[in-house]
């Protein structure tokens, strides 16, 4: 239960080709490393993980954190784009409603409740990153994180507590912000009902 879920929305057959991602983000990371000349000791001990750990995450095993794997990348000189792209749709512009897949990282850490819905897809040539936070009631961010670029985000629904930085901001439906992603940034959900926030980061990182 600690891979990365990756699913659609209810209703919507699974595509075998999702459900085969865990596997494919352990392959991109073991190629990286190995590409870089890393040992996976090497690698744990530059992104302060556990070697462990890290040998689950290259065999589809486990699910790293989101700030695991902005250390990982940062240390491979990659992005996290990379370790999940894929192809456009067949138009590549239009992204129908329900066909959009969901992605849930650390369903038993820290993480929980956390899943992203995403708007645009992880492939070449996107300069911005996109995606709908969904939280669960009582769910929170792994975090903080900090990485290069800003981030814009518009409060769809629920009551979210964002935390920038060494300030808090509490946010209801219609709330909007931005902020430079340099700032360490989490959130969590503080109300008793799902809370979702679109949500852009440029440059693309994840």
């Amino acid at each position: 239960m600690n891979k990365i879920d990756l699913k659609r929305h209810a209703g919507d057959q699974p595509d075998p080709l999702e459900q085969a991602n865990p596997m494919r983000l352990g392959t991109r990371l073991r190629l990286a490393r190995q590409t870089r000349g890393l040992t996976l000791k090497a690698l744990a001990t530059a992104a302060d993980c556990s070697e462990s750990l890290l040998s689950k995450i290259e065999n589809g095993k486990a699910s790293p954190s989101l700030p695991m794997l902005h250390r990982l990348v940062e240390v491979l000189g990659t992005n996290i784009g990379w370790m999940f792209e894929e192809t456009d749709s067949e138009e590549g512009i239009v992204f129908r409603a329900g066909t959009r897949p969901l992605i849930s990282l650390d369903p038993l850490r820290r993480g929980e409740g956390i899943s992203l819905e995403r708007v645009i897809p992880y492939s070449p040539g996107h300069l911005l990153q996109c995606n709908i936070h969904h939280i669960e009631a009582g769910g929170e961010s792994a975090g903080p994180i900090q990485h290069q670029g800003e981030e814009v985000g518009y409060v769809l629904a629920g009551a979210v507590e964002l935390m920038v930085g060494e300030r808090t901001f509490k946010l209801s439906v219609g709330d909007t912000f931005v902020f430079k992603s340099e700032l360490p940034h989490w959130y969590r959900n503080t109300g008793t009902e799902r809370a979702s926030i679109f949500w852009v980061n440029t440059p693309a990182t994840f």
